[in-house]
């Protein structure tokens, strides 16, 4: 195996062009970072948001215009073996990744007369059983090059369930408040090995999933008078992957422009 010589990440959940995915991936490949993403399309269109079943590739042959290598495997999260595989996949070509960015998720809505164990596993799975996974799987194999001065950065994207409530997306809400939970203690426990463990809440930001009226509804509530960029959460990301972030750890920065 050999061992990095630059750094490289792995993003989760970079499938469109207009998502915080791939936004984080643009900013750590201006960086210099080598990109591995995932992605997952019948997530996409179980939630609507589906547009060019090329979309992936086109994310990596953009990437690959700052020089960086840049690939992709189409997985899905919620098979209790990806996290394992998606890691031994990455080392055989790699080597051991530096940054690992947590974005991919799983939101539908449910409210209280629609739950179910199904809809609650569905969230479940993905966004905390595959999450903690792919952080043990990190941690791990990390080991094998702390010796080399490599740092490394683990970044989860969570929520603000925390902040208020969240009506209609039940199961969503409490998966991405435990990431917070998760990330803290994670932060200690790894803090000896060179590894900081953040989370970012991005707030209301415009993915091309808000309806019209929503949107100007949180616009017209902003402090700021604007919703949230995709490139807002990406940057804090950029920033919690460099060496400048080497003393913040076990945080969730509130990314919400004052809300």
């Amino acid at each position: 195996m050999d061992l990095p010589t630059r750094r490289s990440a792995l993003v989760t959940g970079v499938s469109r062009q207009a998502g915080i995915g791939a936004a984080i991936a643009r900013a750590l490949a201006r960086d210099g970072a080598d990109i591995f993403i995932t992605y997952y399309r019948p997530y996409d269109r179980a939630a609507g948001l589906a547009v060019d079943a090329d979309e992936p590739q086109r994310i990596l042959n953009d990437l690959r215009g700052w020089n960086i290598r840049a690939e992709g495997l189409e997985l899905d999260l919620s098979d209790p073996k990806a996290p394992k595989e998606l890691f031994d996949h990455v080392q055989a070509s790699w080597g051991q990744i530096s940054i690992l960015v947590n974005n991919a998720t799983c939101s539908l809505r449910d409210g209280i007369e629609k739950l179910s164990p199904e809809h609650i596993d569905q969230h479940y799975v993905v966004n905390i059983r595959a999450m903690a996974l792919l952080c043990a799987e990190f941690v791990r194999r990390f080991r094998a090059i702390r010796s080399q001065g490599v740092y490394g950065r683990i970044i989860n994207l969570s929520s603000g369930q925390g902040l208020a409530p969240m009506p209609g997306e039940l199961a969503y809400a409490a998966t991405k408040g435990a990431v917070d939970a998760f990330t803290r203690s994670l932060s200690a426990e790894v803090a000896n090995l060179g590894i900081t463990v953040n989370a970012v809440d991005p707030g209301a930001t415009d993915t091309g999933w808000m309806p019209a009226e929503l949107k100007a509804k949180w616009k017209a509530e902003s402090p700021m008078g604007r919703i949230g960029t995709p490139d807002d959460a990406a940057r804090i990301v950029r920033f919690l992957a460099s060496p400048e972030a080497e003393w913040i750890t076990g945080q969730v920065i509130r990314s919400r422009g004052g809300t």
